[in-house]
């Protein structure tokens, strides 16, 4: 890989501050330096990009990704197809997700045991293009959780999307065979939709502190992440106080709840994960879907709940991060920026404040604190030149149109236009 010269770029650089204006140089796959304002880097040393004004910032990073989730309309027929189709169609989302300028991946389950593994590896090796991605498990459940798609004496068993333990001895064995094939996450689901309840929005405890703690016990062992479905207040407060990195949700994050987040702030991460929720209400219709009465009614609740306990999480400084639960018929893999739209009008993020969300904050998600995420001298150069102003108007990062140029690990997965770039000779 040969230098790139980004002149006359205005930087985002990931850590919330205002923009600058400046020149940014890529070595191989580092960023090599930032010149400030009237520093210009000398026109010579590299292929130059003329960025014109344009804005240079992190790649982003969803933090729930589903890239084998194929865009199904129910839970069930996430598992409809082959193996072997599903391997391709999500090496296909891998490249979308990637053109829309996501170029970290945390997943948040995959339909089947290695898909996200494989293509993890295949990403790595440089076989297909793609986003870096830390690979999941399916979600792990227990009997009569969410996931489990038994009904009566139809056990749908490892055919489902879910694998069903129940046990601390059971969900031990799961993590280790997990481990053994490679995946980067365990997800777990210990709450579940609570349906005997009179409340519009309520959620069942279904796991045990034990089998949280079995989890997570194998994680510290074998260094790998845990994620958790979890919206009822105890069942955060259990991943919370055994070890769970990745809280999905936090819907019903009581007062006790949000004190022990706000305690483990330099630890923990909070994805609220509406991107399914919103479309319900608001787009449904248009992939002919309908979406009405209790049900509806639940989901308005649903939103203004997690909208004030994001906004509280947000001020006590709990890393709250972007990624919605894309992949289902009513929210398409590559709608994934809408998210950061939530942050900003929903959560009471600034424009910034959401990209730092997407950016810094995710790529400390992605193990790599201080390298990936921010732009910098040293940092990894995952980076997106981008038409316009996303500081001013978040809502340019959902048009894959604006990204000019998109690179990760300093190869250019999108070139910018030909008029932009030159090579300029050593004189």
């Amino acid at each position: 890989m040969g230098a790139t010269l980004f002149a006359d770029v205005r930087v985002i650089d990931g850590t919330g501050a205002r923009p600058f204006a400046a020149d940014v140089l890529v070595e191989g796959n580092r960023i090599a330096r930032v010149a400030r304002h009237k520093k210009r880097l000398d026109r010579r040393i590299a292929t130059v990009i003329d960025g014109g004004g344009r804005t240079l910032m992190p790649g982003l990073t969803d933090a729930h990704a589903h890239l084998s989730f194929l865009n199904a309309p129910t839970l069930e027929a996430l598992t409809a197809m082959t193996v072997e189709r599903q391997v391709l169609e999500t090496a296909k989302n891998a490249r979308l997700l990637l053109d829309h300028g996501f170029t970290s991946m945390f997943s948040g389950a995959s339909v089947r045991p290695r898909i996200d593994v494989a293509i993890r590896d295949a990403i790595n090796a440089g076989d297909i293009p793609g986003p870096r991605l830390l690979a999941c498990t399916k979600q792990m459940t227990v009997t009569g959780g969410f996931g489990d798609l038994g009904q009566g004496e139809r056990e749908i068993g490892e055919h489902g999307y879910a694998i069903v333990l129940n046990g601390p001895g059971e969900f031990r064995l799961a993590c280790r065979k997990a481990a053994r094939d490679g995946v980067d996450t365990f997800k777990i689901v210990p709450s579940a939709f609570a349906m005997g309840s009179r409340a519009l929005v309520a959620e069942d405890t279904v796991m045990s502190d034990a089998e949280v703690a079995a989890v997570c016990e194998v994680a510290r062992q074998r260094n790998r992440h845990v994620a958790a479905h979890a919206r009822s207040a105890d069942a955060v407060k259990i991943c919370v106080r055994n070890g769970v990195d990745v809280i999905y949700h936090a819907t019903l994050a009581d007062e006790e709840a949000k004190d022990l987040l706000e305690a483990e702030k330099d630890r923990v991460f909070v994805a609220p994960a509406m991107g399914l929720q919103y479309a319900r209400l608001h787009e449904a219709e248009k992939y002919g879907v309908r979406f009405e009465g209790i049900a509806r009614r639940r989901v308005e609740a649903e939103l203004e709940i997690v909208s004030a306990v994001m906004r509280d999480l947000h001020r006590r400084g709990v890393r709250v991060l972007p990624g919605g639960d894309y992949g289902f018929q009513v929210t398409p893999h590559g709608r994934n920026a809408l998210d950061l739209q939530f942050f900003v009008e929903l959560y009471g993020f600034t424009p910034l404040e959401a990209i730092r969300a997407a950016t810094q904050h995710g790529g400390e998600l992605m193990s790599h604190a201080g390298e990936l995420g921010v732009v910098r001298e040293g940092a990894l150069a995952d980076l997106l030149l981008v038409d316009g102003d996303p500081s001013k108007d978040i809502r340019i990062l959902q048009d894959r149109n604006r990204f000019d140029a998109i690179m990760k690990d300093g190869v250019f997965h999108k070139a910018p236009p030909v008029a932009a770039s030159l090579r300029v000779a050593a004189e």
